[in-house]
């Protein structure tokens, strides 16, 4: 049984007792019966393997696993590897490395569409044997121009009327090598008047004197994307294929290939929304300069959109599935705010994620009443009540410790919670202190030490009067603690629609020059230092945090923040 039937993960919040369900599952639900495919469900995630998958693909492969494991059936991955200037085995393991780590597992089912190249070009061939397809010898200029507009008609090809004889002749010679790069292409001869554009005499072939990644130098023509993806899909069996909006006019190209190609009953085509996510880019291409104009440390920058970006920064598969499954399958497109996105996420790690404490900016404070050499152990919870996990960690209390500056003002507003001049607050997990002495720099004037007591009654004891409207602070002890490199990370853009730019703009220039603070001198508790890359931590009051997977070492943590403890988004808050 896939993660689909047995991760509530992937099921929309509110719906644990019923099956999701929308236009793409009462599709499958119809076909399945009726009959139509004798009960066969199967389903492929086919991605072109000359990038790393995003966030978008993770919906993708959320639906085609989920809806062949829902159904019984099964999920192929498929690498549509039709371009040999773009592909690359290393994206073709990122990939598989992505889908896995997500939850699914397509078992045998690993297919390539360079595996199917002759096959392909058999097919090829039996479309010009009928004459449904005709070498070409225009320029691609002349290709381009002669498809007309949306309002007018596009124009015969001088060659469209060639004979079958002369465009096997040629289109064998074109597979022998004779012709250089773009001296003529294969095209299906359908209609050069048709409204959908697509559907006017589709290119299926072109010449590329490319080394494969796969297929080295055994090929020097290609099929289009086009061409091998419907019928790379009929001679699996597929029997719906899903894709995103984008591919809609496609359908009309799919549907004349495999019927013209395929008997009964064979693959259709299904469109749903894409994901577009605020505060980021989908686009292959734009991610891919961003990594190569060096905008971002790599396709894993805990800032992108990617799988592995988004691994980095410390999401959990379960909070990605999550988000799935709550935005849903739609028929239009739509942008999906970023809190969705970050509120499952947040909701997936409170209950994985354990409390501990850590200091950002640390603020000297001396327990004046506090014997110099005693070192006393606070057992602090884990967890908190409403997670229902046991579990403790015992912290060190000593005479000196290191509270976050954030939890001290000279000048407070009249609702503040935590620790000021003449004022008391809990340590948490402790003991309750008062200011009674604040201590400054003599040469810049800040706050260089606060001098404070403590109450030896107070552990434990219930905040009566006006304690009870302050916030328990985080701490560490000075002499225990861990130091760590602290990453905060905010969006990459600053617009919520980097792509819909303003004229003369691209979306590079809508980059957020501060969506990462990297903090040194941090300091967190001595538990800490055990700290295994990938393990997660909410630090009280400061958000969720991963140690970092590639940076991190024991005695030597680097966290990256993986999301905040609050809902609502503040542009450049940390």
């Amino acid at each position: 049984m896939g993660p689909a039937m047995s991760d509530p993960t992937l099921r929309p919040k509110g719906s644990e007792t019923r099956e999701p369900v929308d236009f793409l599952r009462e599709i499958v639900r119809r076909d399945t019966e009726s009959g139509v495919y004798g009960g066969r469900v199967v389903t492929r995630f086919p991605p072109e393997p000359n990038g790393f998958l995003h966030i978008g693909h993770a919906k993708s492969i959320c639906i085609n696993f989920g809806i062949a494991a829902e159904f019984g059936g099964v999920c192929h991955m498929r690498f549509d590897d039709t371009n040999p200037e773009t592909e690359d085995m290393k994206y073709v393991e990122s990939i598989r490395r992505d889908v896995r780590w997500l939850g699914f597992d397509w078992k045998e089912k690993l297919f390539f569409a360079s595996d199917y190249y002759e096959k392909l070009y058999e097919l090829a061939i039996r479309l010009i044997g009928d004459g449904k397809a005709y070498v070409d010898s225009q320029s691609e200029e002349e290709i381009r121009k002669g498809r007309g507009t949306i309002t007018e008609p596009g124009t015969d090809s001088p060659y469209r009327d060639r004979a079958v004889e002369e465009n096997l002749d040629l289109f064998a010679r074109m597979k022998g090598g004779e012709f250089p790069d773009g001296a003529h292409v294969l095209r299906a001869k359908i209609d050069m008047a048709a409204r959908n554009m697509k559907m006017r005499d589709p290119l299926l072939y072109r010449i590329r004197h490319a080394t494969h990644y796969r297929r080295g130098d055994a090929w020097c023509i290609y099929p289009m994307y086009d061409f091998a993806h419907p019928l790379s899909d009929a001679i699996e069996g597929i029997t719906h294929s899903i894709c995103t909006l984008e591919f809609e006019n496609n359908r009309a190209v799919y549907d004349w290939l495999v019927d013209n190609l395929f008997p009964e009953p064979r693959p259709r085509q299904y469109e749903f929304a894409r994901l577009n996510l605020d505060y980021t880019v989908m686009s292959k291409r734009k991610l891919l300069q961003l990594v190569e104009e060096g905008l971002v440390s790599g396709w894993d920058d805990p800032r992108m959109p990617t799988i592995a970006g988004m691994r980095r920064r410390g999401y959990a598969p379960e909070g990605i599935r999550l988000f799935a499954a709550r935005i849903g399958v739609d028929k239009a497109n739509s942008r999906v705010s970023m809190e969705l996105l970050e509120d499952a996420i947040r909701d997936d790690l409170n209950a994985r994620a354990p409390r501990a404490m850590a200091v950002l900016r640390p603020l000297k404070v001396t327990i004046t009443n506090w014997p110099v050499d005693r070192v006393e152990g606070l057992e602090i919870p884990l967890w908190p009540r409403d997670i229902g996990k046991e579990g403790a960690r015992t912290v060190p209390l000593t005479r000196e410790i290191r509270i976050d500056r954030n939890d001290f003002s000279t000048d407070p507003p009249a609702d503040w919670r935590r620790l000021r001049p003449g004022g008391e607050a809990r340590l948490m997990g402790g003991y309750f202190i008062r200011c009674d002495e604040v201590a400054r720099d003599p040469a810049t004037g800040e706050v260089a030490e606060l001098r404070c007591s403590y109450d030896p009654e107070s552990l434990g004891a219930p905040a009566k009067g006006d304690r009870k409207k302050t916030t328990a602070i985080q701490w560490v002890s000075a002499s225990h603690a861990v130091p760590a490199e602290i990453r905060l990370y905010d969006r990459l853009f600053t617009v919520a629609d980097p792509e819909s730019v303003e004229e003369g703009k691209t979306f590079r220039d809508f980059l957020n020059p501060a969506s990462v603070e990297t903090l040194r001198g941090c300091l967190v508790e001595p538990a800490l230092a055990s700290a295994a890359p990938g393990d997660r931590f909410q630090f009280v009051r400061n958000g969720y945090f991963i140690a970092d997977e590639v940076d991190s070492r024991p005695g030597a943590p680097v966290f990256n923040r993986i999301v905040g403890l609050k809902d609502k988004y503040r542009p450049g808050a940390h």
